[in-house]
Formats: structure tokens, sequence, C-alpha cells
């Protein structure tokens, strides 16, 4: 939704990643040696694939990475990325949602998408590696005057008119 108010190519690094293990790929089988334990895949594997996909995206007007960065040293991994391709992150949007309404709604995502990593023991494993991996890039975004907390509780409209309001402002600050 977002993507498509504003014209921007959606990068889902998980997608991505999930596509390459589909098609048995060497990347695909290096990824999925790390995300079927709920691991990071490591930086270096996704720099790389990003860079080759802003590459061949030269002509848009921005992107929405989802699911990247998600490590302080990716941040810097990517501003540096975008930097080289005379672009620069906006914003950050933070959905906050408490972590058993998350664990339910993998855990339903899981059986109606039947991902066999979306199981209570991996999604356990992957809040663990959110809080000692993920949850400093927050900090490291707020210092930089870039991140947009929003509460990911409700109705995807209002979740939707929440971001929405956040990035509209972005043009008048």
């Amino acid at each position: 939704m977002i993507a498509e108010r504003y014209g921007l190519k959606h990068l889902s690094t998980g997608e991505i990643l999930r596509e390459e293990i589909a098609s048995s790929t060497e990347l695909g089988k290096l990824a999925d040696s790390y995300m079927s334990k709920g691991e990071l895949v490591p930086d270096c594997v996704v720099i790389e694939m990003l860079e080759e996909l802003l590459a061949k995206q030269r002509d848009r007007n921005g992107f929405i990475f989802d699911g990247f960065p998600r490590t302080v040293p990716q941040g810097e991994a990517l501003n540096q990325l975008l930097q080289r391709h005379g672009k620069r992150v906006n914003a950050v949007v933070s959905l906050e949602v408490e972590d058993e309404e998350l664990i339910e709604r993998l855990l339903r995502r899981g059986v109606i998408s039947g991902r066999a990593d979306d199981n209570r023991q991996t999604i356990e494993s992957r809040l663990k590696v959110y809080y000692r991996q993920t949850a400093p890039l927050k900090e490291f975004y707020r210092e930089q005057g870039l991140l947009k907390e929003i509460k990911g509780v409700g109705s995807i409209d209002a979740i939707f008119g929440s971001i929405v309001k956040e990035i509209d402002s972005l043009s008048t600050s």
C-alpha cells in the first residue's frame, strides 16, 4: 500500500531470499542454512544482493526496504550503498507490537501459508535475535532523526493511516 501510494519499489529481503531458496540457487542454499534455524543471513550476502537490485532499478523514485536492515552494521552498509547510488534513507518505520501478539500472528501465518519456519520454537528464536541484534538499530535511526514508531495493532487501514501521516509530515519538515 505504501509503495503504491508513493510510487516506490518494495524490496523484501525475506521474499527475495525465499525465491532464491525455492530456486535452489547457491545463495538460496546458503540463506536456507541460516533462515531455517531462525538466524540472520550474513550481512555480506544481503548487501551484495541489494547492490545488484539497486543497480537494476536506477530509474525508481525510491525504495521501501522491508525486513532490512536488521543490524546496526547493515544500517551503516545501507547508508553507504544508497550514497553510492545517489540516494539516502528518508525515514524508518517501526511497527510496535507486543511479543505475544507477534507470536500469535506468525503462528497463524504459518498455518495459512504453510511456512515451516513459522513455528513457536523458530519464532521465539527470531525474537531473541531481534532483541540482541535488531533492537539497537532503532537507536541508530533515532539518533539520525529518522525513526518513526507506529502502533502496529488495529486495522490495516488505521495502521496505514498512521504511517501515511508520518511520511507526509516529511515533506513539510
